[in-house]
């Protein structure tokens, strides 16, 4: 069997961010400031894919996430996944998920909340992962994950 033509080429050493859905690629980009890295980055859109139709796919050399950009990109792409590569390998593949928790990482859009008239950090306790619902852990207001606002 013949190996396809890849796409997109391999990294030494980094992270690649799979399955992201093709419209949410740029504000993966965005969110996780790659526009700031200095190694390369690869960004791979309107890529062909089973699942999805079209997915995007962002390679980072010499990044490895951190568990706070993986809550943050599980916030935007739930289901994405994220690969870590060591000398060409992936040593570790890993479909994020919305944790239990989110801390820090988006804004309660109830405007009288203390989260936004305190100098405190946000508290969001998951409610329904399927449906993408979260609940502020001070006001009890309920959001819907893709009509949040991260911080």
């Amino acid at each position: 069997m013949a190996k396809k033509e890849m796409l997109v080429a391999a990294i030494e050493n980094g992270t690649v961010i799979d399955h992201i859905p093709a419209d949410k690629t740029f504000q993966v980009v965005n969110l996780l400031k790659l526009q700031e890295f200095k190694s390369p980055v690869t960004i791979g859109y309107n890529l062909p894919s089973k699942k999805l139709g079209k997915k995007g796919i962002v390679k980072v050399s010499g990044k490895f996430l951190s568990d706070d950009e993986i809550n943050r990109l599980a916030v935007l792409t739930p289901n994405a996944v994220v690969n870590t590569i060591k000398d060409y390998e992936v040593v570790e593949k890993r479909t994020v998920e919305l944790p239990d928790t989110l801390r820090g990482i988006i804004k309660c859009n109830n405007p009288k909340c203390v989260t936004n008239n305190e100098p405190m950090e946000t508290v969001f306790n998951v409610v329904d992962k399927s449906k993408g619902v979260v609940k502020c852990h001070y006001c009890d207001k309920e959001q819907d994950i893709d009509k949040v606002q991260f911080l």
